[in-house]
């Protein structure tokens, strides 16, 4: 009963208004208030700040600062092989498998549209079919940098408005087409093994998704779905390992691959990923 009342509580929930109030607070230099914040914040979700380049909470003026913070360069090792591919996030496996033509798997009863996730464009879509996809969710306690599984040069970048659902194991169970019905941003790659989608996906109260190129993408949330090309003049490559992206507060990133691209590492569904990992391989004549 409880879990039913936290999922139906969402579809009448203000998402983006209370999103964007929480997004406020999470940018305010508020001094001891957003220090006691984050130190409530540490101890309530057991966040592992020895890992952190600052580890003392003081040293941060925003919660989003905190939030979106550095690792120390030891703490993850990308791992290295030509045919390597490795996991960009710090979170834990919430599905993966084969892109079955336009539809992929979210949990039990449950699958969604390939062509509505990537913003309802079947030329970008046509590219993904029969593939292989990966969706990753970030715990708060997680590291919110998005790093790049291999490397890529930036092709294309679409908007997408929409919800702001949790996208937690409770509500991807039982909302139905939940990534593809939020708010999130799609980055398409040329790399090495072929077209690669990162789509970052947005929840309630993630206050912001950030790329290293463009910088803040939302907010403010659209009403209508924006599609950036980028040409040779306009190229912007990443190595494997580099940062691509960010999370202000958590939330699920989905990965898609081409037919006959990669192979996965041994993986399961609640399986922890860290950056940096073994993700999967390259197929045989194709190198990452």
């Amino acid at each position: 009963m409880l879990d039913w009342f936290k999922v139906n509580l969402q579809y009448i929930l203000p998402k983006h208004l209370l999103s964007r109030l929480v997004g406020k607070f999470a940018a305010a230099e508020a001094g001891g208030v957003t220090t006691a914040f984050i130190k409530f914040f540490i101890k309530k979700y057991n966040v592992d700040m020895s890992e952190a380049l600052y580890p003392h909470p003081e040293h941060y003026k925003t919660f989003n600062e905190f939030f979106t913070r550095q690792l120390k360069p030891e703490v993850r090792t990308i791992a290295e092989g030509d045919d390597v591919i490795i996991q960009a996030v710090d979170g834990a496996v919430s599905q993966f498998g084969d892109i079955r033509q336009d539809s992929i798997f979210q949990a039990k009863g449950h699958d969604y549209s390939l062509t509505t996730l990537l913003g309802g464009k079947p030329e970008l879509a046509k590219q993904f079919k029969n593939g292989k996809f990966a969706t990753i969710y970030l715990s708060p306690k997680d590291y919110h940098r998005i790093h790049m599984p291999v490397e890529g040069t930036l092709t294309d970048m679409v908007y997408v408005p929409g919800e702001l659902f949790s996208v937690n194991p409770l509500t991807a169970e039982n909302v139905p087409g939940l990534f593809a019905r939020n708010e999130r941003v799609v980055a398409l790659f040329d790399t090495p093994v072929g077209k690669m989608a990162m789509v970052l996906v947005g929840a309630t109260i993630v206050a912001s998704i950030e790329t290293v190129w463009s910088g803040t993408v939302t907010p403010p949330a659209g009403q209508n779905v924006q599609h950036w090309q980028y040409d040779d003049e306009a190229a912007v490559t990443l190595a494997k390992g580099d940062e691509m992206g960010r999370f202000k507060l958590g939330s699920t990133i989905v990965v898609c691959f081409e037919k006959d691209a990669i192979d996965f590492e041994d993986m399961e569904p609640g399986m922890t990923t860290r950056l940096g990992e073994v993700f999967g391989y390259a197929k045989a004549g194709k190198s990452a």
